[in-house]
Formats: structure tokens, sequence, C-alpha cells
């Protein structure tokens, strides 16, 4: 039997591989993939301390590196389902059935994709978090495509780095907050475009792809219209992923834990983006396509 059983081998979960082993645990990560946290997906890292500039995959590499050196089990594996059996709990593995005193549920969570063509094939290494090179913006034209606060403060950001930022919304109102709203209707270069359903991303041929314009459907008028632009950015929420848990989640799925990061099950808690926080809420990992 383990002391602690963590699911997710991003940075939540290998860090709390590293202070399970700082306090005398003996605990064994379970990931599903090699290559795991969407951090790893960044291409360029520059606002994590201590390191001015690294890739994501590099930067993943570091954590996993130093949780394997200061004890810590990963095994690659796809779980199944957790359950407990009075104060012990059950991992099912596609392999095995293994037994623990606590489990993490450290399982992050993924941007919703808005499923047009284009999207899939100019993805820029997939959907990123806020690591990238905003610079390779300076003065160009962008897409945001959301109405939360997400999207309103990815707009804001890139407002003061490209030359035009477009926000497209498929409603008449958004759902950000008046204070985020505020600044951006009052922001000369951001231009809002509503009741606008985004129907492709079209890119340019060759053998390096990058995105030139969108097309969108005015959803008040049926018109269909293109408009060019440098780089797409999706800010429509995120999925965490908790389907297998049985454990007490809010409406979007995202897992409730007291102050304690337990879960409704006892024993067994959460971390990382799974969970449902405020920063979760307000702050959602953002999706690019260049």
């Amino acid at each position: 039997m383990y002391d602690l059983i963590i699911i997710g081998g991003g940075p939540a979960g290998l860090t709390a591989g590293i202070f399970a082993v700082r306090s005398g645990l003996e605990p064994l990560i379970l990931e599903r993939s090699e290559i795991s946290g969407q951090i790893a997906l960044a291409d360029i890292v520059e606002n994590y301390p201590g390191f001015p500039s690294i890739s994501g995959l590099e930067l993943m590499d570091k954590y996993k590196n130093h949780a394997q050196e200061a004890g810590v089990q990963i095994k690659i594996t796809e779980i199944i389902s957790v359950h407990s059996e009075g104060a012990k709990k059950i991992v099912s593995t596609d392999i095995e059935d293994l037994e623990s005193r606590a489990v993490i549920i450290a399982t992050g969570a993924n941007p919703k994709n808005i499923n047009v063509p284009g999207e899939k094939e100019l993805i820029s290494k997939g959907f990123l978090l806020r690591y990238l090179r905003w610079t390779f913006f300076s003065k160009q034209t962008v897409v945001v495509i959301g109405g939360g606060n997400s999207a309103i403060t990815e707009a804001l950001f890139l407002s003061k780095i490209a030359r035009k930022v477009y926000l497209v919304h498929r409603r008449e109102q958004f759902r950000a907050t008046k204070i985020l709203l505020d600044r951006a209707s009052v922001t000369p270069n951001i231009k809002f475009i509503l009741n606008a359903f985004v129907m492709e991303i079209v890119g340019s041929g060759g053998e390096i792809r990058k995105v030139v314009k969108i097309i969108f459907k005015d959803l008040k008028s049926g018109e269909i219209h293109e408009m060019a632009t440098d780089g797409v950015f999706i800010s429509v929420g995120i999925h965490p992923n908790t389907e297998i848990f049985n454990v007490e989640k809010n409406a979007e799925g995202f897992i409730l834990t007291n102050n304690s990061l337990e879960t409704s099950d006892k024993g067994i808690y959460a971390a990382g983006d799974c969970r449902d926080t405020l920063i979760g809420r307000l702050w959602q990992p953002l999706g690019m396509v260049h």
C-alpha cells in the first residue's frame, strides 16, 4: 500500500510529489502520457521565475527530473476509477488495482475548442497557457475569440503589443465583469465585433503555415465576412479532466474542496487546474493559433 497516490504528472502533481517525499511519505504519481502538463506545449516560457526564457517541454523535464531525484516514483498508465473502501483508497488502472492511504487528483484542465475548420491544423503546438512570446505579434493585427473575463483580459494585454485587436463574440452582451469591459471599450486599438460566429480559420499555403484570416457570419444579417489577421487567440473557457472521479463538483465539472484541498470523499484531495477556484473561474487558460 502506498502512502499517497497522485493522479496527474503536471506541475501540481509533481510539486505534490516532491513535498510528499520531503514529508517522509512514499508517493506514486500516475500519468497517462510521457509528456504531461499544458505548459509542456508552450514554445517559449518567459514568465517563470528563475528562467528568463525556456521551452515548456524543457521546463516540464526539469520538474520531472527534480521529482525523480527527490525519490518520487512515476508510472505511465491509464486511470480508470478511484473509490474508497473504508480508510483505504483503490485506484484502478488499465493494468492493475493500487491501494493507498490518500489520493491527490491533479489531472488539470484543457482549453475548450471552437471546432471549426483550420483550428486543429493551425494550432501552435496545441492550446497554450499564458507562456507565449507575445512580442511575436508586435505591431500586428490579432483576433481574440470569446466573451468572458479571460477574453477581455487577453484583448487588453494584447492591445499593448499589437497594432489592432479584434474581439469577436457570438452574442450581443459580454459575460465579462463591467470593470474589464469599461477598460476595453475605451482602449483605442480594441474593436468589438458582436453577434459574430467564427466559421473558419484560414491559413497560408506552403510548408510553414500561418493564419491569414478568419471567416465569420453576422448572426443578425446572415452575411458572411472575411477579416485578415496575423493571429487568433481562442479564449472560450476550459474543461476540467475530472469525469472519472466520483466527488462533488460544480456545474462545470471542477472539483469542490475545503480549505485543506480535501474533496467530498475523505482522504481524496484535489490540486491544480481541476479544482474549483476563483482564479480558475476568472483567469481561464487561453488558446492560441498563429
